[in-house]
Protein backbone atom coordinates (compact mmCIF):
# COMPACT_ATOMS: atom_id res chain seq x y z
CA UNK A 1 0.00 0.00 0.00
CA UNK A 2 1.36 3.57 -0.91
CA UNK A 3 1.68 5.87 1.76
CA UNK A 4 0.00 9.22 1.05
CA UNK A 5 0.38 12.70 2.87
CA UNK A 6 -2.61 12.17 5.02
CA UNK A 7 -0.95 8.87 6.27
CA UNK A 8 2.67 10.86 7.18
CA UNK A 9 0.67 13.79 9.12
CA UNK A 10 -1.01 11.07 11.12
CA UNK A 11 2.37 9.21 11.78
CA UNK A 12 4.13 12.45 12.29
CA UNK A 13 1.58 13.60 15.20
CA UNK A 14 2.19 9.92 16.70
CA UNK A 15 -1.65 9.68 15.90
CA UNK A 16 -2.80 5.64 15.83
CA UNK A 17 -4.41 4.42 12.50
CA UNK A 18 -4.82 2.10 10.21
CA UNK A 19 -5.50 1.56 6.77
CA UNK A 20 -7.96 -0.76 4.44
CA UNK A 21 -7.90 -0.83 0.34
CA UNK A 22 -10.56 -1.90 -2.11
CA UNK A 23 -10.31 -2.33 -5.59
CA UNK A 24 -10.88 0.28 -7.39
CA UNK A 25 -11.97 -0.63 -10.79
CA UNK A 26 -12.56 3.47 -11.96
CA UNK A 27 -15.85 2.57 -13.63
CA UNK A 28 -17.73 3.53 -10.52
CA UNK A 29 -19.57 6.90 -11.07
CA UNK A 30 -18.34 9.81 -8.83
CA UNK A 31 -21.98 10.72 -7.48
CA UNK A 32 -23.74 10.30 -4.54
CA UNK A 33 -23.64 6.98 -3.17
CA UNK A 34 -20.24 6.56 -4.14
CA UNK A 35 -19.23 6.51 -0.11
CA UNK A 36 -21.92 3.70 0.19
CA UNK A 37 -20.51 1.56 -2.45
CA UNK A 38 -17.06 1.25 -1.20
CA UNK A 39 -18.28 0.75 1.92
CA UNK A 40 -19.82 -2.01 0.86
CA UNK A 41 -16.84 -3.41 -1.25
CA UNK A 42 -15.13 -3.17 2.30
CA UNK A 43 -17.83 -4.70 4.28
CA UNK A 44 -18.53 -2.57 6.46
CA UNK A 45 -21.43 -0.35 7.93
CA UNK A 46 -21.69 2.79 5.29
CA UNK A 47 -23.04 5.21 8.28
CA UNK A 48 -18.87 4.93 9.70
CA UNK A 49 -17.91 5.85 6.58
CA UNK A 50 -17.22 9.86 6.21
CA UNK A 51 -17.31 11.69 2.93
CA UNK A 52 -15.04 14.48 1.99
CA UNK A 53 -16.16 17.78 0.59
CA UNK A 54 -15.21 20.56 -0.57
CA UNK A 55 -16.88 24.03 -1.12
CA UNK A 56 -16.43 27.76 -1.28
CA UNK A 57 -18.14 30.50 0.61
CA UNK A 58 -19.66 33.51 -0.97
CA UNK A 59 -16.34 35.58 0.08
CA UNK A 60 -14.36 32.50 -1.87
CA UNK A 61 -13.32 30.86 0.80
CA UNK A 62 -12.62 27.13 0.84
CA UNK A 63 -13.97 25.21 3.68
CA UNK A 64 -13.95 21.14 4.13
CA UNK A 65 -16.91 19.21 5.39
CA UNK A 66 -16.70 15.64 6.71
CA UNK A 67 -20.08 13.79 6.32
CA UNK A 68 -21.16 10.16 7.22
CA UNK A 69 -21.73 8.76 3.94
CA UNK A 70 -25.49 7.51 4.62
CA UNK A 71 -26.62 11.30 4.81
CA UNK A 72 -26.72 14.07 3.25
CA UNK A 73 -25.30 18.06 3.98
CA UNK A 74 -27.63 20.57 5.22
CA UNK A 75 -26.04 23.84 3.02
CA UNK A 76 -28.17 26.11 5.43
CA UNK A 77 -25.90 24.22 8.25
CA UNK A 78 -23.00 23.87 6.76
CA UNK A 79 -23.44 28.42 5.59
CA UNK A 80 -24.26 29.13 9.67
CA UNK A 81 -21.01 26.43 10.52
CA UNK A 82 -18.71 28.57 7.99
CA UNK A 83 -20.01 31.55 8.77
CA UNK A 84 -21.26 32.37 5.24
CA UNK A 85 -23.68 33.54 3.27
CA UNK A 86 -23.91 31.14 0.44
CA UNK A 87 -21.37 27.91 0.15
CA UNK A 88 -21.59 25.57 -3.18
CA UNK A 89 -19.13 22.74 -3.72
CA UNK A 90 -16.26 23.25 -5.57
CA UNK A 91 -16.36 21.81 -9.34
CA UNK A 92 -14.72 18.38 -9.82
CA UNK A 93 -12.29 20.18 -12.15
CA UNK A 94 -11.01 22.65 -9.53
CA UNK A 95 -10.59 19.92 -6.68
CA UNK A 96 -6.96 18.91 -7.95
CA UNK A 97 -5.90 22.53 -7.67
CA UNK A 98 -7.14 23.41 -4.81
CA UNK A 99 -5.83 20.18 -2.33
CA UNK A 100 -3.85 17.97 -4.28
CA UNK A 101 -6.34 15.43 -4.13
CA UNK A 102 -8.92 13.68 -7.14
CA UNK A 103 -12.54 13.65 -6.52
CA UNK A 104 -12.85 10.44 -4.61
CA UNK A 105 -10.02 9.93 -3.17
CA UNK A 106 -10.03 13.35 -1.18
CA UNK A 107 -8.67 13.57 2.67
CA UNK A 108 -9.48 15.91 4.91
CA UNK A 109 -5.91 15.38 6.05
CA UNK A 110 -3.34 16.55 4.18
CA UNK A 111 -4.22 19.18 1.75
CA UNK A 112 -2.10 21.54 -0.13
CA UNK A 113 -3.39 24.08 2.66
CA UNK A 114 -5.32 24.04 5.87
CA UNK A 115 -8.56 24.78 5.47
CA UNK A 116 -10.91 25.04 7.93
CA UNK A 117 -12.35 22.11 8.41
CA UNK A 118 -15.98 20.46 9.76
CA UNK A 119 -16.63 17.48 10.66
CA UNK A 120 -20.48 16.00 11.55
CA UNK A 121 -21.36 15.43 14.82
CA UNK A 122 -22.43 12.01 14.07
CA UNK A 123 -19.04 11.24 13.44
CA UNK A 124 -18.13 10.83 17.69
CA UNK A 125 -20.99 7.58 17.71
CA UNK A 126 -18.28 5.32 16.47
CA UNK A 127 -15.39 3.69 18.03
CA UNK A 128 -13.53 4.34 14.50
CA UNK A 129 -14.14 5.87 11.75
CA UNK A 130 -13.24 5.44 7.56
CA UNK A 131 -11.99 8.63 5.44
CA UNK A 132 -10.35 8.71 2.54
CA UNK A 133 -6.37 8.08 2.73
CA UNK A 134 -5.95 10.62 -0.03
CA UNK A 135 -6.06 8.41 -2.92
CA UNK A 136 -8.76 5.91 -4.95
CA UNK A 137 -9.11 2.52 -3.37
CA UNK A 138 -6.98 3.57 0.28
CA UNK A 139 -9.18 4.19 3.58
CA UNK A 140 -8.14 5.46 7.00
CA UNK A 141 -9.84 3.54 9.92
CA UNK A 142 -9.29 6.10 12.57
CA UNK A 143 -10.64 7.53 15.91
CA UNK A 144 -13.33 10.08 15.61
CA UNK A 145 -11.26 12.25 18.53
CA UNK A 146 -8.22 11.84 16.77
CA UNK A 147 -9.61 12.79 13.32
CA UNK A 148 -11.29 15.74 14.95
CA UNK A 149 -7.19 16.57 16.23
CA UNK A 150 -5.61 15.52 13.37
CA UNK A 151 -7.30 17.52 11.34
CA UNK A 152 -7.84 21.14 13.42
CA UNK A 153 -11.48 20.57 12.73
CA UNK A 154 -14.93 22.09 14.43
CA UNK A 155 -17.35 19.06 15.48
CA UNK A 156 -21.29 20.36 14.21
CA UNK A 157 -24.14 19.26 13.05
CA UNK A 158 -24.12 19.16 9.24
CA UNK A 159 -26.68 16.88 9.21
CA UNK A 160 -29.71 17.38 6.28
CA UNK A 161 -32.82 16.18 7.87
CA UNK A 162 -35.22 13.89 5.73
CA UNK A 163 -39.01 14.33 6.10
Amino acid sequence: MKKTNAMRILESEQIPFETSSYEDDGEHTLERGAAEMMAHKLGIDPACVFKTIVMRTDTKEICVFCQSAVNEINLKKARAAAGAKEIVPVKPEELLVLTGYVRGGCSPLGMKHQFRTFIDIQVLRFPSVYISAGTRGQQIIIAPQDLVKAANATVCDLILEKE
